[in-house]
């Protein structure tokens, strides 16, 4: 009798362990299927501009023995500076200088295959910069600091940089453009195989990037920002993730 109850017992484990596992493979084939009805897509944005900020920075410099007359050199040479760019329709609130850098002026050279050094006193040197909505009036001065240098003046001029005052704008409006983008490229890879595209599952912003216009300049995985050139390019990815139904 009780071995009869022990194989009945059996039979009916055996029958639940089956109907549960139909279960489990049901669901898992479910969601297999659930899983596969999505279509992942990348959209881009992209638009050219002109910069509408400049910055343009420049050292000068005097040497002298003596460091009482090297600074008063630096001093009027600072002066005679400020003059020429306010000559120029710079304001003078828009001319920063920063502070004066002392150092050993120091004369390396080979004598008989021993290096050698001489110490010629001091050199002072002191940077200014201008950041000015007047792109190409700041532009065209950089280009003529020759007249600086005829004047007697030791000047190092560097190159522009060139910045954008509404990049959040900007951005907000390729984001806008690369998500609808990538709207057109769901629905048309749906209508193509008899779906439709359905709710919005996830989104996923790439990599924000600006070049400088018609270039090779290479992409970065980290984002690029262009501050050489006046007329840039700006791209953006967004990737989307979408039901299909």
């Amino acid at each position: 009798m009780i071995k009869m109850i022990k194989k009945h017992l059996n039979i009916i484990i055996l029958g639940i362990s089956i109907i549960l596992t139909a279960i489990v493979l049901a669901n898992a084939y479910s969601n297999k299927n659930k899983n596969t009805n999505k279509i992942f897509v990348t959209g881009l944005g992209s638009t050219d501009f002109k910069s509408d900020l400049i910055v343009w920075n420049g050292t000068f410099i005097q040497r002298n023995k003596d460091l009482k007359k090297a600074y008063e050199g630096l001093n009027r040479d600072k002066e005679l500076i400020k003059k020429y760019l306010v000559s120029k329709g710079i304001k003078e609130n828009q001319i920063i200088f920063s502070a004066v850098d002392i150092d050993q002026d120091i004369e390396s050279y080979y004598d008989n295959g021993k290096y050698k050094s001489v110490n010629k006193g001091f050199k002072l040197s002191q940077g200014l910069q201008i950041e000015s909505k007047e792109v190409e009036k700041i532009e065209n001065i950089s280009r003529e600091v020759t007249e600086i240098i005829q004047s007697g003046i030791e000047f190092y001029s560097r190159s522009p940089e060139y910045y954008y005052t509404k990049l959040a704008e900007l951005k907000l409006n390729l984001i806008g453009e690369a998500t609808k983008d990538a709207y057109n490229r769901a629905k048309l890879i749906a209508d193509n195989s008899g779906s439709k595209v359905g709710s919005l599952k996830n989104a996923t912003q790439g990599v924000f990037q600006i070049i400088a216009q018609n270039s090779s300049e290479d992409f970065s995985w980290g984002g690029s920002f262009n501050t050489d050139a006046k007329n840039k390019t700006a791209t953006i990815t967004i990737k989307l993730e979408y039901e299909v139904n």
